[in-house]
């Protein structure tokens, strides 16, 4: 027993030692995180737009100074929200790596690029991709994108939320909304008008600090899909994923049509014929006394239900002249709680057999149904198909139109072309690059949360010095009982301490067989071995105590909370 508590105590002085060297390398690692960042370099991709708002990218976007359309409303809004090419400052996934950054929040911005020449979808695929980085999250507000319709009057300083566009994609978030915008601006070819065709059941945007991408492809054979980091999140025909639906139904309901009078839509009645029974009491009542029932044996009637609290006692601040006589609050009388019931005892109420409540006729069919009404069908004369909707108008420009209440929304990496070869390509150069970085960065932010230990191998010291050392001894002498070896080679620490104990054990002796001319080596040893064992003798004592102390007023916590 002697040789164990000293085994204990070594074995605390090497986990002291061990775990201040694991501490040491987890806080360096912490510090710091070991991630290559890539520094940026522009692409050589071509395209029939592609930005990456390098230096010169003034010469293609400009601000608008129009006022807001607000038909409807007395305020007037104009596009007073500021714009600037920038780094990010948040998790920065790339060294030299430039987007265009909404400055202000709560404000609405507007900014256009026309393209060096007009993009005509006709026949071809249309690859639209960006790259958004939501650097304070995003609360309510819009980050996405128009696709501007080529027309005469496309003016950048006048471009605004009236400015005709052909597709607006891209992420949009406001309390419960939160969704990919996928919306074709159609125009009906029977009339020349246009009306906004709204993908259903929209995938949800990525409200994240780190960079998304979002990418739209409308293919010639007028299927679409739409990608959120790369990957698939709808897909289908734009005949039937849209509402309003691209083409309209070949027949209405005749808005002349009106429902007869005579006409009966009630598919079941009262039964005219059924009378009610003549033994049926309407009156008869839900519950009676049960006559049946007898008091129970142990009820004690002349206890009251509550009594004053024995151990109340009157406030010393009060006063009988000011505050009145003082009475002792109740409490719940302690004899109910052992018996039946206390107080005066009546029988109690038991459900009637003879209640049936009142009479009401059974439904049969109505023989004078003649079914749901419906007007009839005539000829849609709005009626139109538009076998191609893949082959969408030019496109001259492409804007950010938007409102929100959080700034430093950040776009880059910008794609509008035919190939989704080359849309991959540039998004390998770019997103698939700084997306690792950004995610380990936020890794790096986040609380760090201690695993639970899975064996005594997983035990750390300074977590429970006691628990670590009971456990360690347990294992080794467990495994030694069958082979010496393994329990070694298992649990070294056990060992390691035996092997400091015998080292001072042999100074000691060294010092006391030689006298007073121990060597100056030799004392030295002793005495560093010396402190180890008081100091671990000390925080073992240390520990146990706690524990025990800990143990004592959790004890003494329940039996309060129990008596009380």
């Amino acid at each position: 027993m002697k040789f164990n508590s000293a085994i204990a105590a070594a074995l605390l002085a090497t986990g002291v030692i061990a775990d201040d060297a694991s501490k040491v390398d987890s806080t360096e690692s912490s510090t710091s995180v070991a991630v290559e960042v890539p520094t940026f370099t522009p692409t050589t991709l071509k395209a029939p737009f592609l930005e990456q708002f390098t230096d010169d990218w003034e010469k293609r976007w400009k601000p608008s100074h129009a006022k807001k359309d607000t038909k409807g409303q007395e305020e007037e809004w104009a596009y007073v929200g500021e714009w600037s090419v920038e780094e990010p400052y948040k998790y920065k996934g790339m060294e030299g790596d430039k987007g265009l950054v909404v400055k202000n929040a709560a404000a609405h911005h507007a900014i256009s690029a026309k393209f060096p020449k007009k993009i005509d979808p006709k026949g071809k695929t249309l690859v639209v991709q960006y790259e958004v980085k939501l650097q304070k999250g995003l609360d309510c507000g819009g980050a996405y994108l128009k696709l501007l319709r080529d027309t005469k009057s496309l003016h950048q300083d006048e471009f605004s939320n009236t400015t005709p566009y052909v597709i607006m994609f891209g992420p949009d978030k406001c309390g419960a909304t939160n969704k990919v915008h996928f919306i074709i601006n159609h125009k009906n070819p029977k009339t020349g008008e246009y009306e906004e065709k709204h993908l259903s059941a929209a995938p949800q945007a990525s409200i994240q600090k780190t960079t998304e991408l979002y990418t739209l492809v409308v293919r010639p054979n007028n299927t679409f899909t739409v990608k959120r980091g790369g990957d698939i999140v709808r897909d289908g025909s734009l005949f039937d994923q849209f509402a309003p639906a691209i083409n309209p139904e070949k027949e209405i309901d005749d808005p002349n049509d009106k429902k007869p009078e005579d006409w009966v839509d009630e598919a079941r009645i009262p039964d005219p014929e059924a009378k009610k029974p003549e033994d049926w009491d309407e009156d008869a009542p839900f519950e009676i006394v049960d006559e049946e029932a007898t008091k129970p044996e142990d009820w004690l009637e002349d206890e009251p239900l509550t009594v004053p609290d024995p151990e109340a006692q009157k406030p010393e601040d009060w006063d009988d002249e000011e505050d009145g006589d003082w009475v002792p609050p109740t409490v719940p009388n302690p004899k109910c709680a052992e018996v039946s019931g206390c107080g005066p005892w009546s029988k109690p109420m038991k459900k009637n057999p003879d209640y049936k409540g009142k009479w009401t006729a059974p439904y049969i069919d109505n023989p004078a149904y003649k079914g749901v009404w419906a007007p009839r069908k005539i000829k849609n004369p709005n009626y139109y198909e538009d076998k191609h909707p893949a082959n969408l108008e030019p496109i001259g420009a492409v804007g950010f139109e938007l409102w929100t209440m959080q700034n430093d929304i950040l776009f880059d990496n910008i794609y509008i072309g035919h190939s989704e070869e080359d849309a991959e390509k540039f998004a390998k150069e770019t997103f698939f690059k700084k997306s690792p970085v950004e995610k380990a960065l936020e890794d790096a932010e986040k609380p760090k949360t201690e695993d639970t230990p899975k064996s005594p191998s997983d035990l750390k010291f300074f977590d429970d010095p006691v628990l670590y050392i009971k456990e360690k001894l347990d294992l080794f002498t467990t495994i030694a009982a069958n082979d010496p070896i393994q329990a070694i080679k298992f649990v070294p620490e056990v060992p390691v301490a035996a092997g400091g104990l015998l080292a001072v054990i042999v100074a000691l002796v060294g010092i006391f067989t030689m006298g007073g001319a121990a060597p100056e080596a030799v004392k030295k040893a002793a005495t560093d071995a010396k402190e180890k064992a008081k100091d671990a003798k000390d925080k073992t004592a240390e520990a146990v105590a706690t524990g025990a102390e800990n143990v004592k007023a959790e004890v003494s916590k329940r039996t309060t909370r129990q008596q009380s």
